[in-house]
């Protein structure tokens, strides 16, 4: 099977949906609202198969200068263990690298997955100012970057990680 990994295009959002709705009804991943794809749709990379169908996807949100999150990271149960997750997170740790970030942050329950590809469970916060930075952010995912206590009760059982990128990785 040809599998083909591009940026996602404003047409592969109902699949992007598809692939992931499942996901949210066993606490994988957190539900998003097709119009909250669609305003995201250039963050996405998509895996697609010969007949252009969504088998996988991901995204990089970028959050700060330096800073970076891998979100909806997911295959289709049947890509499951054929190395297409891995392919995904590399080439969005290759997207991070060319924008010229240094750090990357997931949120995540497959805490070996992330660990393979040398991210760390984050022990230590951010500095004062980028912290209140952070803060005027209404994006979730940054509330969760900074572990704020409204949204622990999404949260609960994931493992905040982090990878530092070198400009070679």
């Amino acid at each position: 099977m040809s599998i083909t990994i591009r940026p996602a295009l404003p047409a592969d959002v109902r699949g992007i949906n598809t692939l992931v709705e499942p996901m949210t009804h066993t606490g994988v991943l957190l539900g998003k609202d097709l119009v909250s794809y669609y305003e995201a749709v250039q963050e996405f990379l998509v895996a697609t198969d010969e007949e252009g169908r969504v088998i996988g996807c991901g995204a990089l949100h970028v959050m700060w200068e330096d800073l970076a999150e891998v979100r909806t990271l997911a295959v289709h149960d049947d890509q499951r263990g054929t190395g297409l997750g891995h392919r995904l997170l590399d080439s969005l740790l290759e997207r991070a690298v060319q924008l010229g970030l240094e750090r990357v942050f997931c949120l995540t329950f497959e805490v070996e997955f992330f660990s393979r590809h040398g991210f760390e469970v984050m022990s230590e916060g951010v500095d004062p100012e980028l912290y209140n930075q952070l803060l005027r952010s209404p994006d979730e995912g940054i509330a969760e970057f900074l572990d704020l206590a409204r949204v622990k009760p999404n949260t609960l059982g994931n493992t905040r990680m982090i990878k530092l990128l070198a400009p070679s990785d």
